[in-house]
């Protein structure tokens, strides 16, 4: 009988989960796995000290399952803290489907899905989200009640896109009012990179204001549709990071503020909807402060979106959920003030503020 010597390598992979730099102290992990229907997806909840861990459910191709994990409890973590700086009685999760979207998704894999949510007994609500949309919610909606963002003529918020865009819009002003002393973007040349819902939206507020918009997709015909509709330039250059534009609006994947993209920036402001924009939160956080570049966090001006489908928890009053919204605008300066006063980057500034409510509500819970 022969012994086995265990690498250093293979034990980083014997602890999957745990061993992941993201994760932070997540609740619980749960892998869903149905062979009858394909479905291969991971519900991350990180956070439910505020309430029920609320987020998206995403359908992405990933290159490999320790992909799927890693966003997954980059998404969930980052779901604690936008609940948490936005005052909703909320925690924070998310979920992801392994999987093209277009090509591998059934109705049958969706309602498989909505059971696995509505095992967890309301822990995780989820929501719609890149892959996955308002029909899906719906077709979930038939088999849990632990599901928001299903459509209007089922009771529900519907698409939470347009709120979600007016969030990072509101974001966005009140970093150009830090930055350059007045909210007003008319002349202001601005790049947003992607333009799906949430983009094609803020797209129409900022040309609405005067902005003058460049876009950038992956797909010709959305970029042709965004000039052909709201008069924006398509961007041509050779490295759209390095484009000399005054606002930089991150809309489609993370991760885009890397090594390899910021020293490039000429941008003074970043304000977008896309999630975990800086690569490595410390680190290119700080390099952004101290080139004099402007972070509207993501997971604050993103929040929109949550906000609207949280009135299905509890019930707002219509316009409720645009006027909470609007309040990204307050928030985002106060971001800023606080950041300057504590020598600290506006991402430590957003988390902390937000952890400070987390642990206030974790002591009133140990007092009840």
């Amino acid at each position: 009988m022969t012994s086995e010597i265990t690498t250093p390598a293979e034990l980083k992979k014997m602890d999957p989960v745990f061993g992941q730099l993201s994760f932070d102290n997540h609740e619980q992990i749960v892998f869903c796995n149905d062979k009858d229907t394909g479905l291969k997806a991971i519900i991350g909840i990180h956070n439910a000290v505020m309430g029920p861990a609320l987020g998206g459910t995403r359908m992405w191709k990933y290159n490999n399952e320790w992909e799927a994990l890693n966003d997954v409890l980059r998404l969930s973590r980052g779901m604690t803290y936008k609940s948490a700086i936005t005052g909703l009685n909320l925690g924070g999760g998310k979920a992801v489907i392994i999987g093209d979207s277009k090509l591998d998704k059934t109705p049958e894999m969706i309602t498989r899905f909505g059971e696995f949510v509505n095992s967890l007994s309301g822990k995780y609500i989820t929501a719609e989200d890149v892959g996955t949309t308002t029909e899906d919610m719906d077709r979930i909606n038939g088999v849990t009640k632990f599901v928001t963002g299903i459509s209007i003529e089922r009771g529900g918020s519907g698409n939470p896109s347009p709120v979600t865009a007016y969030g990072v819009f509101m974001g966005m002003k009140a970093a150009a009012k830090y930055k350059f002393g007045t909210d007003n973007l008319a002349g202001k040349k601005v790049l947003v990179q992607g333009t799906g819902h949430v983009g094609e939206t803020l797209i129409s507020y900022l040309t609405k204001e005067g902005a003058i918009v460049l876009v950038s997709d992956i797909h010709q015909d959305k970029m042709e549709n965004m000039v052909a509709k709201y008069g924006a330039s398509i961007f041509t250059g050779d490295d759209l990071y390095a484009a000399d534009v005054d606002i930089y609006s991150p809309c489609a994947l993370g991760a885009t503020i890397n090594d390899d993209t910021i020293y490039k920036l000429k941008a003074k402001v970043i304000a977008g909807a896309a999630n975990n924009q800086l690569a490595v939160e410390a680190i290119h956080g700080q390099i952004l402060r101290e080139r004099g570049i402007a972070y509207a966090p993501d997971f604050l001006i993103n929040a929109g979106g949550i906000i609207n489908v949280y009135a299905e928890i509890v019930k707002y009053e219509p316009g409720e959920a645009m006027r909470r919204t609007e309040n990204i605008y307050n928030t985002t300066l106060e971001i800023f003030s606080f950041a300057e006063s504590k020598n600290m980057t506006t991402q430590q500034a957003a988390m902390q503020i937000a952890q400070n409510r987390i642990d206030q509500r974790k002591k009133e819970n140990a007092t009840k």
